[in-house]
C-alpha cells in the first residue's frame, strides 16, 4: 500500500509542474496578448495548483502515519 501511495504522489507532483509550467505560459501570453480570458485562466489554475499540493500534503502524511 505505501508503494501505491508513493506512486500517487509521484504522479502528483508530474502533476504540479506540469501545472507550474502551464502557469508560466498563460504569464508570458497575457504579456504578449492582453487577452480578458487568461486572468481567470490563471485564477482557476492557482486554485488548481492549491488542490494538487494538499492532495500531495495529506497523502504525505497518511504515509508519515501509518509504519
Amino acid at each position: 500500500m505505501q508503494r501505491a501511495k508513493a506512486d500517487f504522489v509521484h504522479k502528483f507532483k508530474i502533476a504540479a509542474k506540469e501545472a507550474d509550467e502551464a502557469e508560466y505560459w498563460l504569464l508570458l501570453a497575457d504579456e504578449v496578448i492582453k487577452d480578458s480570458t487568461i486572468p481567470k485562466l490563471l485564477n482557476e489554475l492557482k486554485v488548481i495548483q492549491k488542490i494538487i499540493t494538499k492532495i500531495i500534503a495529506t497523502t504525505k502524511n497518511q504515509m508519515a502515519k501509518k509504519p
